[in-house]
């Protein structure tokens, strides 16, 4: 398994933005995210509706307004990629950050996770803000996000952060223990699928 490094702590502003995120969480994690409607956000910042609605047009926009917080999180405390570890490395520190980032707010994406299957046209106005996510993760990796492979990189890094984050989100070890085990196992499985495919691409040109 791939070892981890200390990370700092995140910090959030008191600004209209980050008031609405954090009242966003709350209520999630107290109520339930059914429950969260952009009018009970408003009143559980303590700001006018006119002011969510400056920030945030839908709910889904509250919730790539999370995901982008996680990111800004995630890249501040992200360094040069160091040269001396693997793509797949460096790729699983990025995202241990990102999940070390999320761990205080654990219940609330709990809530919000078991909610959006029953809310399709959230789940569905959110998935480009999960895919920039994922890019966001690559490129903090050293792992460029651009054109056709890019893509196809982006799409399979959703498919490995949500199997981890469905461990994640159950995940009561105090350092992450399970949530590292899943990602490290997930990132292996995809690591040797890509070297089969590249294996017979090598095959079919030479043929």
């Amino acid at each position: 398994m791939a070892k981890r490094s200390t990370r700092p702590k995140p910090r959030t502003s008191s600004d209209p933005r980050d008031r609405i995120l954090d009242a966003a969480l709350a209520l999630a994690e107290r109520e339930g995210w059914r429950n969260a409607s952009l009018g009970a956000i408003a009143a559980e910042a303590k700001l006018p509706l006119a002011a969510v609605y400056g920030e945030f047009r839908s709910r889904a926009g509250v919730l790539a307004g999370l995901m982008a917080r996680f990111d800004k999180s995630v890249l501040a405390s992200a360094g040069a990629p160091n040269a001396d570890e693997t793509p797949r490395e460096r790729l699983f520190e990025t995202l241990m950050r990102r999940f070390d980032t999320m761990k205080p707010h654990r219940a609330a994406l709990h809530s919000i996770a078991c909610a959006l299957p029953r809310d399709p046209p959230s789940a569905v106005l959110s998935a480009p803000a999960l895919l920039r996510s994922m890019s966001w993760m690559l490129e903090a990796s050293g792992i460029s996000s651009a054109g056709l492979h890019g893509r196809l990189r982006t799409r399979g890094l959703v498919v490995i952060y949500l199997c981890a984050l469905r461990t994640f989100l159950s995940d009561d070890s105090p350092d992450l223990a399970k949530t590292m085990a899943a990602l490290d196992r997930k990132l292996s499985q995809t690591e040797r699928w890509l070297g089969r495919v590249s294996r017979t691409r090598k095959g079919r040109a030479a043929a």
